[in-house]
């Protein structure tokens, strides 16, 4: 036979797995999406001219031109397309070795 009013100790209880598993989330998804999203926007703002960059549909290009919200990016030879900023996946530095087209050709 149970009390009909438990007190403050079963509304706890009750609600306990609930805190948690909203903790849990919180370490396990949102936390991680957000350093991830702010590191990419402190990458997309240090984009400077004659950066290599990688855009989200997989074009590289090289940076001619930075703006506020876009940025130019020549894809080929005379081709400049205006892309916005935010859409920069990767930016590659310039210095960085480009790997062998041939694992072969890299041994000789």
């Amino acid at each position: 036979m149970a009390p009909a009013d438990a007190g403050p100790m079963a509304f706890v209880v009750q609600f306990a797995p609930l805190l948690l598993i909203f903790v849990l989330f919180y370490f396990l998804l949102i936390r991680p999406q957000q350093k991830k999203a702010k590191e990419h926007q402190a990458l997309v703002e240090a984009v400077k001219r004659g950066d290599t960059v990688v855009l989200s549909n997989g074009m590289i290009g090289k940076v001619t031109r930075v703006e506020d919200a876009e940025a130019m990016v020549e894809i080929a030879q005379g081709v400049n397309v205006r892309v916005v900023k935010s859409m920069i996946a990767d930016v590659r530095n310039r210095t960085e070795p480009a790997p062998a087209n041939d694992a072969k050709a890299s041994s000789r």
